[in-house]
């Protein structure tokens, strides 16, 4: 488990950026955390604590959630697959559409992992719950199991736990 004084250092690592992308929008910016391996291996073991010995593969949601994803596939000693904006992948084989904080968006996920695979779904923030509610969806229409989800960071003001109540989330505020 993970030394709470770690924890509370990589906190002190998120960012708030006033006014992005659109004004109004307070972004979360993890990444002076992810450049912090202390904090980076900190936060990632406290994301899969609650699901271990329960996934076989870790996905990570674009962009962010790649990297945590694909650190958390090392830890857990898995495989890791990503669920991307649409029109980036060459073979897309499911997409979900959904609605985010400050616009709309497109997911899709290759069938690159074993129908009946168990995955873990990473991402950075929790805000509408949108993208996570998407992936959850794009992963069982390709015959998977989500085995849960987590998160660095939730708002709760903005109430993504209505689409996807069982996330863990490292940090809230």
């Amino acid at each position: 488990m993970p030394q709470y004084r770690d924890l509370t250092r990589a906190r002190s690592l998120i960012a708030p950026v006033p006014d992005f992308p659109e004004e109004g929008v307070v972004f979360q910016d993890v990444m002076p955390l992810l450049t912090d391996p202390v904090a980076l291996r900190s936060c990632v073991k406290e994301m899969l604590a609650p699901f271990m010995g329960r996934f076989d593969v870790v996905a990570g949601l674009e962009a962010r959630g790649f990297l945590l994803a694909g650190a958390a596939a090392m830890v857990a000693d898995v495989g890791m697959v990503p669920i991307r904006k649409a029109g980036k992948l060459p073979r897309p084989a499911a997409e979900a559409s959904y609605d985010l904080e400050y616009g709309q968006a497109t997911v899709e996920v290759q069938a690159d992992v074993a129908p009946g695979s168990r995955v873990l779904v990473l991402d950075d923030v929790l805000a509408t719950g949108g993208t996570l509610s998407a992936a959850h969806e794009v992963l069982r229409s390709i015959g998977c199991e989500v085995a849960g989800s987590a998160v660095l960071l939730e708002i709760p003001s903005l109430g993504g736990r209505t689409r996807v109540p069982d996330v863990h989330a490292v940090f809230a505020g």
